[in-house]
């Protein structure tokens, strides 16, 4: 044995000497109850002579039970264990547009929003696939590397805002460059996905140009557009502004539309990309991904080794355990 996990539960020993107390009052109170109905040899002839020590036996099993129940809560660990694992899965990107057209409320309660709750759909369906998450506008930033640390990747996709990154626009090439080049740099052995989510605004990016470039590296692309692509939605302002409540460019207001037509030549340009037009509806990302993952092929990594300790909490409970059924043994008539 090497220690203990919660030593602060030694403390509890002092419930021995209680009951250790609890059970000599116990016996001096049968003896004063004997004395007080019969003479004492005639106690005597009716008692068995045993069953003095019987009791006394019963109640070490008890105190012994007591100390051993104790020691196990003290959770004793026995030598070091040196642990590593391997799973098999993918690897997926999630790559969101987080400029401020993302805003728009033509999907309820916003576009991002929505987004963010179908990453985190899909992100319950992953068991051994690695996730990072890369958010653009202006600019592309890397929020989270590849992880199989779900709680931190969704953390960083509730972070996620218009200020995320730090200028704004749209340069949705950039955005597949950054995932290509950086989040899938050091591995080419598993199947990588990038899960795009924009409205497909683009400002001369060349986003088909950095899908054909992902698909030279076997990775695939699925596109989710959302937005209205016909009448469009109001840009909200920033709220730091104190004039109007949406963006507006020469006296008029800005409005943000899906561009279809983009995005399903992103997804016709990567290696099996898949285009999906969610519009101003609704998708079961998490079931259709899991349908697009189901076939492909899936590849093992080296989890970085832990160090565990043997558990030995186990002894001392059954210990207690033997040492109360012989207590129960023990007839005291």
């Amino acid at each position: 044995m090497t220690g203990l996990v919660a030593p602060d539960n030694l403390d509890l020993l002092w419930l021995a000497p209680a009951l250790l107390a609890l059970l000599v009052w116990a016996s001096l109170r049968r003896r004063a109850i004997a004395r007080s109905i019969g003479r004492v040899e005639m106690i005597g002839r009716l008692v068995p002579a045993s069953l003095a020590w019987r009791r006394a036996v019963s109640a070490t099993l008890v105190l012994l039970s007591c100390v051993a129940i104790v020691a196990g809560l003290a959770r004793p660990r026995g030598e070091p264990i040196e642990q590593s694992a391997t799973v098999s899965g993918r690897d997926v990107a999630f790559v969101v547009d987080v400029s401020r057209s993302m805003l728009a409320t033509d999907v309820s309660p916003t576009r991002l929003d929505r987004c963010k709750v179908w990453m985190k759909d899909v992100l319950d369906t992953l068991d051994g696939d690695r996730a990072a998450l890369v958010a653009f506008a202006g600019t592309a930033s890397i929020k989270c590397p590849l992880t199989l640390d779900r709680t931190f990747l969704e953390m960083q996709i509730d972070d996620l805002a218009p200020g995320s990154v730090a200028r704004g626009g749209s340069l949705i090439g950039d955005a597949i460059r950054k995932a290509v080049n950086e989040v899938f740099a050091q591995d080419s052995t598993r199947h990588r996905d990038i899960i795009l989510f924009t409205d497909g605004e683009d400002q001369e990016s060349f986003p088909v140009e950095a899908a054909r470039a992902a698909a030279e590296k076997g990775i695939r692309i699925i596109a989710i557009g959302i937005g209205s692509d016909t009448t469009g939605s109001p840009v909200p302002a920033p709220t730091d502004r104190p004039n109007p409540e949406y963006l507006s460019h020469r006296g008029e207001r800005v409005v943000s539309r899906l561009n279809p037509t983009t995005l399903a030549e992103i997804a016709t340009a990567s290696a099996g990309g898949v285009f999906l037009n969610v519009g101003t509806g609704t998708i079961e990302l998490d079931r259709v991904y899991a349908d697009l993952a189901r076939h492909l092929p899936t590849s093992e990594i080296r989890v970085d080794s832990t160090t565990a300790f043997e558990e030995l909490f186990q002894i001392p409970l059954l210990i207690a355990f033997v040492l109360l059924a012989l207590e129960g043994l023990i007839r005291d008539r």
